[in-house]
């Protein structure tokens, strides 16, 4: 037996016995949250998981939030719980007052750390907090309304290529893979002065792109999440980056195998960037003009006290991470809000209006970054899509210790007792519904389900300023909130509006023969009906529009 072969069984082993203590104490310690109203599980080894978490998982939602309110528990893992809410004292508790109590999931900060480095993601606490005072600057609407031109320069390249693709005779565009090259390609400009896309129709894609649009799929696949979650816990501080590398490569198994080959493209295009930036900091080659976010952040660590510069590792690991955050969600975003003016030609009339007549009044000239945040119907468009439709649809966090979360309403336990706290035990998940939470009626109304971008242009009704709502967005929970909330909310924002201003002024958009299918993940994805299977066997994401040239 080789070496590896008894590692493998040494690790199925601890598998099957931590499996068998977690049934074990399942049946005899009670967890608190068992009191706690909620769906029941189905099945004791994934509870109610994998029907909160699967691309079909919309309707789910619906249906539970209304039968168990804002907050309730359901199955976890082995037998585990899981608290699930979209009220807004308990999440203000979460993501604010109470922010150091709970820290993204263990799961989630390994995966990270595995797979884009130290970064924002995969740090915690007062390493995450000094990471974050050194990124802030380079967020600022001081940045953004610098790098403005820079998105402009990008926009202008891909609506030249969209317009050369119409005039081909595609009429019907795949939008989502323009939205991805794009978002990736304005992340590399601003970010790191580094072009990944020249956005021609048939360029080739960036390995570092596809590195990072790859990677959440692969590590979805069933078997790699198993171990992931079963035995990751277990050998993760036990042996040196060396070793585990070699167990890696001696592994036959082809996701786990792709997932090496990802990070390996990602980690080497990171450091290309910051040994290119570095050397061009060093050589005094104009670079300290320079405005992206790691010539700032480079700076700014050289000129940092001591205890609070990055060491290389996590500087490096910024440049993975920066960019996935930035790729997936404003790109897919982006998507939704098009999808939603092609179903809704009289919405998309009068924006592009607006839009045409702000660029008439600017001599046909790119507008500054005050001019096109506040287009009033243009930034009401926006709000009202990342309200109804958040691109993260969920987020999920994990309690550091023992706490209580209070709620804004008593709640009924299964015993009959009313109670405005919940106890929550150490290690606890607490699922946050950002889509719930944004659709409250309680807070916007009885249309709070219904698209309304006139519902921006006066004022909001109290019930929405009462609510306190703890997201840094707008009263929503689209970019979470407190020292965890997305760092490059604005920055999201901008790419949107100028990718619009742009691409509205060209085009009519129309909807697809096609079936749309949202789905829910960690980042709510499109497909259609009718789209090829991948080798996995799911649908291949796409979202497909009609285009006409105005």
């Amino acid at each position: 037996m080789s070496i590896f072969a008894g590692i493998l069984r040494s690790l199925a082993i601890v598998a099957v016995t931590w499996v068998g203590w977690r049934l074990l104490r399942s049946l005899i310690v009670k967890n608190p949250l068992a009191k706690v109203r909620g769906p029941p599980s189905d099945n004791w080894m994934t509870g109610s998981f994998l029907s909160m978490v699967n691309p079909d998982a919309w309707a789910y939602h619906d249906r539970v939030a209304k039968q168990y309110g804002k907050v309730f528990a359901f199955g976890g893992l082995m037998g585990g719980k899981v608290l699930y809410t979209y009220d807004p004292k308990a999440l203000h508790q979460v993501t604010i007052k109470d922010l150091n109590s709970y820290e993204e999931t263990d799961d989630f900060r390994r995966t990270a750390y595995l797979t884009l480095g130290m970064g924002l993601f995969s740090s915690m606490g007062d390493h995450h907090r000094k990471q974050r005072k050194m990124l802030n600057p380079v967020f600022s609407i001081a940045y953004l309304r610098e790098m403005t031109p820079v998105f402009y320069e990008v926009g202008h390249r891909l609506r030249k290529s969209m317009l050369k693709q119409v005039s081909r005779g595609h009429t019907e565009v795949d939008v989502l893979g323009w939205m991805t090259r794009t978002a990736l390609e304005l992340i590399g400009q601003s970010g790191f002065a580094y072009s990944f896309d020249s956005l021609e129709i048939d360029a080739a894609q960036h390995p570092f792109g596809a590195s990072l649009k790859n990677l959440l799929p692969t590590m979805n696949d069933q078997l790699l999440t198993a171990v992931r979650i079963l035995l990751v816990p277990y050998v993760y501080g036990i042996a040196t980056p060396w070793f585990k590398r070699k167990v890696v490569d001696a592994l036959p198994w082809k996701a786990l195998r792709q997932v090496r080959d990802m990070v390996d493209v990602m980690e080497k295009t990171s450091l290309e960037i910051l040994d290119a930036a570095k050397k061009s900091l060093k050589l005094g080659d104009g670079y300290s003009d320079r405005k992206d976010i790691i010539s700032l952040l480079l700076k700014a660590n050289m000129e940092a006290d001591e205890g609070d510069k990055l060491p290389d590792n996590e500087l490096l690991a910024q440049v993975s991470t920066l960019t996935f955050a930035a790729m997936d969600t404003t790109s897919n975003g982006l998507c939704r809000i098009m999808s939603l003016l092609a179903e809704h030609p009289e919405v998309q009339a009068k924006l592009r209006a607006e839009i045409v007549d702000a660029f008439s009044q600017n001599d046909g000239n790119d507008l500054d970054y005050e001019t096109l945040t506040f287009l009033p119907y243009l930034d009401a468009v926006c709000r009202e899509s990342l309200r109804l439709h958040p691109p993260v649809p969920f987020a999920i966090r994990e309690a550091m210790q023992d706490t209580s979360i209070p709620l804004s309403k008593p709640i009924t336990t299964t015993d009959g007792q009313t109670t405005q706290e919940i106890f929550v035990p150490k290690g606890t998940s607490i699922f946050i519904s950002i889509t719930q939470c944004n659709r409250d009626t309680d807070v916007w109304g009885p249309d709070a389900e219904e698209w309304k971008p006139e519902r921006w242009l006066s004022p909001l009704p109290e019930s929405v300023t009462e609510a306190k709502v703890p997201g840094v967005y707008s009263n929503l929970m689209t970019f979470l909130g407190g020292g965890r909330s997305c760092i490059g909310f604005k920055f999201a924002q901008l790419e949107i509006k100028v990718v619009l201003s742009l691409v509205l002024q060209t085009f009519k958009l129309s909807p697809s023969d096609s079936k749309i299918i949202w789905q829910y993940n960690a980042v709510a994805q499109p497909t259609t009906e009718d789209a090829e299977l991948t080798a996995g066997g799911t649908r291949k994401l796409r979202l497909p529009l009609k285009l006409s040239v105005l």
